[in-house]
């Protein structure tokens, strides 16, 4: 019985690794399309957000499976417990990288240096979610907390665009909502790491039954 519980264990890392490979692809195609000014990855990051909604179906009912039929406790429970809360996260990660790719639509090739910046708060994120997720299928503490540590790159990126982009709207107040849009932009990649970090948090709970939170500067 034990065998066939490890199994399954092993079936849901799959899965998640697979759910946090769409989510990465989501944010690498949005982080593509604003940093090349090319629009042809639009469709396909709305057509990966279905994807990762469905992972997020399917991981849902299998980890009901294994609560249901297993009825596991402690750690076990702990492990498909904190399972079902990460997938809510992926699922968002997927919702704002859809929604970054849909204001890219308006923004169109409008040329600014924080677009660089944007950019790289794209690569953190996806650094983020790809150290959280492996951090929760090798059981590494230690990388889950690197993880929570690392979002402060993220803020203080989001900090600098955000002055950046307030001196622009005053110096050119006639591309305003462009500018605005890109802040927008901005505040989804923001929110990327702290799903990412809500991640590595809950991998922290179920490798030690207690909450890992970033205390504040």
């Amino acid at each position: 019985m034990r065998n066939k519980f490890d199994q399954q264990l092993e079936t849901l890392n799959i899965e998640l690794i697979k759910m946090g490979g769409l989510c990465e692809e989501a944010i690498s195609k949005a982080a593509k399309s604003l940093i090349e000014n090319d629009m042809t990855f639009i469709p396909l990051v709305m057509e990966t957000d279905e994807q990762i909604d469905q992972k997020e179906r399917d991981i849902e009912a299998l980890c009901m499976k294994l609560l249901l039929q297993q009825q596991p406790v402690a750690r076990d429970l702990r492990v498909i417990s904190s399972a079902l809360k990460m997938i809510s996260d992926m699922e968002r990660i997927g919702d704002q990288a859809s929604d970054i790719a849909e204001i890219l639509t308006y923004v169109g090739a409008y040329s600014i240096e924080s677009r660089n910046y944007i950019g790289e708060m794209a690569r953190h994120t996806i650094k983020m979610v790809t150290d959280s997720i492996d951090s929760f299928v090798r059981k590494d503490l230690s990388l889950a907390k690197s993880v929570i540590l690392y979002d402060d790159n993220v803020d203080k990126l989001f900090d600098t665009v955000k002055k950046e982009l307030t001196y622009e709207i005053c110096r050119e107040p006639d591309n305003g909502e462009i500018f605005l849009d890109l802040l927008m932009i901005a505040k989804y990649f923001e929110r990327i790491g702290d799903h990412a970090t809500n991640i590595a948090e809950w991998v922290c709970y179920s490798i030690t039954g207690s909450h890992e939170e970033k205390v504040a500067d």
